[in-house]
């Protein structure tokens, strides 16, 4: 029995294998035929694709072409732009350097022309100090003892007591 259970189990086993042998043998005639028809249409198409060649070669041709003479306008623009860097660089250190020298005489100046305001202050306030004491003084002095002989040849002109009018006048003054 146990060569009949054997056998049975080899029979599924080759029922199995069978109808997987028909599956792929299936399988393959769908590639079969996809292939067929995928080839049929690669032939209708074929035509426009060898019209089409000589356009995109023309075109890449002219696109590689198109690409080198840029290239060569970069190139010469790019050297161009770092001959103006440099220059412009060159220039601005010029710039910086007379702006340097410009500023240090500024301040040079500036020190100079603080010194001579200071000087020409001092002489000017010993001249006033000159003036109030040499002439300033003596002129109220004159002018204190001119009022005096003033008032006294007044004093004198006038003559005898003055009136009770002019003596009240006087002390109003006063008060």
């Amino acid at each position: 029995m146990e060569n009949h259970a054997l056998i049975v189990i080899l029979a599924i086993f080759v029922g199995i294998a069978a109808i997987a042998l028909c599956i792929q043998a299936g399988m393959l005639f769908g590639i079969y035929k996809s292939a067929r028809t995928t080839e049929a249409h690669v032939k209708r198409v074929m035509p426009r694709v060898e019209t089409l060649l000589p356009k995109v070669e023309k075109l890449v041709e002219s696109s590689t072409a198109a690409v080198d003479m840029s290239r060569t306008q970069i190139h010469e623009i790019t050297v161009k732009a770092s001959d103006i860097l440099d220059m412009t660089r060159l220039q601005l250190a010029r710039i910086d350097g007379v702006l340097e020298d410009a500023s240090l005489r500024a301040h040079v100046q500036l020190a100079h022309a603080e010194m001579v305001i200071d000087d020409t202050m001092a002489r000017a306030q010993e001249t006033v100090a000159i003036v109030q004491q040499g002439i300033m003084a003596p002129l109220r002095e004159i002018q204190g003892v001119a009022a005096g002989v003033r008032s006294a040849i007044l004093y004198l002109m006038r003559g005898g007591r003055p009136s009770p009018a002019q003596a009240t006048a006087d002390e109003e003054m006063f008060i």
